[in-house]
C-alpha cells in the first residue's frame, strides 16, 4: 500500500471517486450507530454539480492507490444560485460580523463539505488536507468558513483541531449548526 497523496482533483475519476465516498457517508445511509461512531455527511452533490465546483475551484483530495480515500472540496461564490443549501450556506455567512467586519463584504471560501474513508480515519488525513487546503488557497481568500452540525461532535472537534474557530450558531434544514471560520491572516 502507498502513502497517502494530498492533492486537487485533476481529473474526473478522482470527482467519481468524491462522488463514491460521499454517498458512502450520507446520512442517510448510515446506521444510527454508524452516525454516532464515525460522523456523516448531509449535503448530497450530483456528479455534474462537482463537476461544475472542481472546474471553478478544484477541491482537495487524499488519493491512495488511485482512490480518494478523503475529500475538502472547495466552494466560492462563483456557485451562488446552483445548489439550495449552498446558497443557503452563503446566505447565512453573510449575514456574521467577524472581528468588526461583515463576511458579506470580505472574500472567504467556503468548505463544501469535508468527509475521510472510514478505514483511514484517525490518522491525521482531515488535518492534511485542512493544511494543502490553506497553502493553496489563502493568497486568494482572506478566511475559510464552512457548517458543522451541532449533532457530529467529531467534526466540531476535527475543525477546532485545524485550526478554525467558532464564528456562531445557526438553524437551517431542521437541524442546528455551528459556523466555524479559520482566518488565514492569524
Amino acid at each position: 500500500m502507498s502513502a497517502v497523496l494530498i492533492k486537487r482533483v485533476s481529473k474526473i475519476e478522482e470527482i467519481e471517486g468524491i462522488k463514491r465516498l460521499q454517498t458512502a457517508n450520507l446520512r442517510k445511509n448510515l446506521s444510527r450507530e454508524e452516525i454516532e461512531k464515525e460522523g456523516f455527511v448531509t449535503a448530497e452533490y450530483t456528479l455534474k454539480f462537482l463537476e461544475l465546483m472542481n472546474r471553478i475551484e478544484p477541491s482537495i483530495i487524499a488519493v491512495q492507490d488511485n482512490k480518494v480515500v478523503g475529500y475538502a472540496m472547495v466552494a466560492t461564490k462563483a456557485l451562488v444560485g446552483r445548489h439550495e443549501l449552498l446558497d443557503d450556506l452563503f446566505s447565512k455567512i453573510d449575514s456574521f460580523i467577524f472581528k468588526g467586519h461583515a463576511m458579506k463584504e470580505t472574500n472567504y471560501v467556503v468548505v463544501g463539505q469535508l468527509c475521510v474513508a472510514k478505514s483511514h480515519r484517525g490518522k491525521g488525513i482531515s488535518k492534511k488536507m485542512y493544511d494543502f487546503f490553506r497553502s493553496e488557497l489563502s493568497e486568494k481568500f482572506e478566511y475559510c468558513l464552512t457548517d458543522v452540525q451541532v449533532s457530529n461532535p467529531g467534526s466540531i472537534k476535527a475543525h477546532l483541531k485545524s485550526g478554525f474557530q467558532i464564528l456562531g450558531d445557526l438553524s437551517y434544514g431542521g437541524a442546528d449548526w455551528k459556523i466555524v471560520i479559520w482566518d488565514w491572516q492569524e
